[in-house]
């Protein structure tokens, strides 16, 4: 899904950076769609207080199950849309919903003060002071093994 999310522009303009939209809007709508499809006439019997329910590749009136799943899907959809539109608006009202361009050339970590992951490699430099010290690190101390970047591996 997310080479669909990369070549889509309409995608392009939406900051989904968890996969959120992937997760959530198209496994629902395929699952919920093919429930409508693969419904087993025996369990719908079980589950539905309508008897005689069943997905469309069982024949019949099958069709009518994956039409209301298809509905279902609609509505949800359509609620989806009017509630966060909502939301944001009231959100909006109250703060901006999106940081300056200015802020954004800067960063997330600039703008805030801080970083939510400090990682070695990011162009931070070993301090003692701030990260202490380990058995390891004495170790790889005294054979000499500290000057490079990264760990050495020798086979």
């Amino acid at each position: 899904m997310m080479v669909v999310h990369k070549r889509w522009s309409l995608l392009q303009k939406v900051d989904d950076t968890l996969g959120v939209f992937h997760t959530h809007a198209v496994a629902g709508l395929l699952g919920g769609s093919l429930t409508g499809l693969f419904a087993e006439p025996q369990l719908c019997n079980y589950f539905l207080s309508v008897t005689n329910e069943q997905g469309g590749f069982y024949g019949g009136v099958g069709g009518v199950q994956f039409g209301k799943q298809l509905a279902g899907a609609l509505f949800i959809i359509g609620w989806n849309v009017v509630v966060t539109s909502l939301i944001l608006l009231l959100i909006s009202l109250v703060m901006p919903l999106r940081m300056s361009e200015e802020h954004l050339l800067i960063g997330d970590d600039a703008v805030h003060g801080e970083e939510a992951y400090a990682l070695w490699g990011d162009g931070e430099k070993y301090d003692i002071t701030k990260h202490g010290t380990s058995d390891y690190d004495e170790n790889i101390a005294s054979h000499g093994l500290g000057t490079g970047r990264g760990p050495t591996v020798t086979l």
